[in-house]
């Protein structure tokens, strides 16, 4: 999810809208820390102290 929480937790509506697959994670998945984002024109990519690197599919 989009917004770091787990699937069954909370309303997840923004994070499952028609344009979250060109939106950045901006929160780990793993552990829901705030990653540092880099938009390229061909895509992104989101990077966890903890947990690595988070890029957009296809790239």
């Amino acid at each position: 999810m989009h917004c770091g929480k787990p699937p069954g937790e909370g309303d997840h509506t923004r994070c499952a809208g028609p344009t979250a697959a060109l939106e950045p994670a901006r929160f780990c998945p793993d552990c829901a820390r705030r990653m540092v984002v880099q938009v390229t024109p061909s895509g992104w990519s989101a990077r966890c102290s903890r947990h690595g690197e988070v890029r957009l599919p296809g790239i």
